[in-house]
């Protein structure tokens, strides 16, 4: 579980997060969902530890991340996998030696050790028989896959994902999610997604938070998400293009 408690955050003097707070379950898929300039990266990449905050508190697990020494913050970071919006693989590496990277950086494992278990993180990830292609040399769909068994190479106990599904197309981004939400429960993780993906609000949203203008305006889930009355989220979902879709199940549920 991940708590931030009361986050602020600015950026040469504009305040850009504003008294946020929130609870990140374990073993769900918690969802940071927000306009563009929302906020919401800003608040992924402060938890996660690439931007450091103005003022609050993140726990990780009831540790809190501003009073760790510099040994604490690097075991922290061992049990952090993370899913970067690009993919962010390494172009001159193969698919083997992306996953296997985080072990060269962080263990002591043998090589041996190594290739089981870079072979198990492609295995659930779906991926076979690529591991000595570069990522130039399989789809985009394929790099997403490697970039998640290369975020879980470590057995993480939190997984953030920024923009799992950006550049993919629908059938492949469903398939993304459910691989993230399988892994998830699978490894009971703690798991934190930043996306503008509104099927994924509705195929995955377990906790859903919901920033506009760098303040928290609404969290539920995705059930909740469709009776709500407040009107910045609803001007959110049915502006997006998934707003017929969401308008058809409002309907039908307003209708029972």
């Amino acid at each position: 579980m991940i708590e931030i408690k009361n986050i602020y955050k600015s950026f040469e003097g504009r305040d850009v997060l504003k008294d946020i707070s929130a609870v990140f379950e374990k073993g769900k898929t918690n969802l940071i969902i927000g306009q563009s300039g929302s906020g919401k990266t800003v608040l992924l990449k402060s938890v996660v530890g690439l931007f450091d905050i103005d003022k609050g508190e993140i726990l990780f697990d009831g540790r809190d991340t501003l009073i760790m020494d510099f040994q604490e913050q690097k075991l922290l970071r061992q049990e952090i996998g993370m899913v970067f919006q690009n993919g962010a693989l390494f172009d001159s590496l193969t698919v083997e030696e992306n996953v296997r990277f985080p072990m060269d950086m962080f263990t002591t494992m043998t090589m041996k050790e190594k290739v089981m278990r870079l072979n198990f993180c492609l295995d659930r990830v779906n991926i076979k028989e690529s591991n000595h292609l570069y990522p130039s040399e399989i789809s985009g769909g394929m790099r997403k896959r490697v970039a998640i068994a290369r975020a879980i190479a470590l057995n993480p106990k939190y997984l953030f994902c920024d923009e799992p599904n950006s550049g993919l197309d629908p059938v492949t981004s469903i398939l993304i999610d459910a691989l993230i939400k399988e892994i998830t429960s699978e490894f009971d993780i703690t798991t934190i997604i930043n996306t503008h993906d509104m099927n994924s609000v509705m195929e995955i949203g377990d906790n859903i938070l919901f920033i506009s203008e760098g303040q928290k305006c609404w969290e539920g889930n995705s059930s909740q998400i469709f009776n709500t009355r407040n009107k910045k989220l609803n001007a959110f979902v049915f502006a997006s293009p998934f707003s017929k879709k969401f308008r058809e199940i409002k309907q039908m549920e307003d209708d029972e």
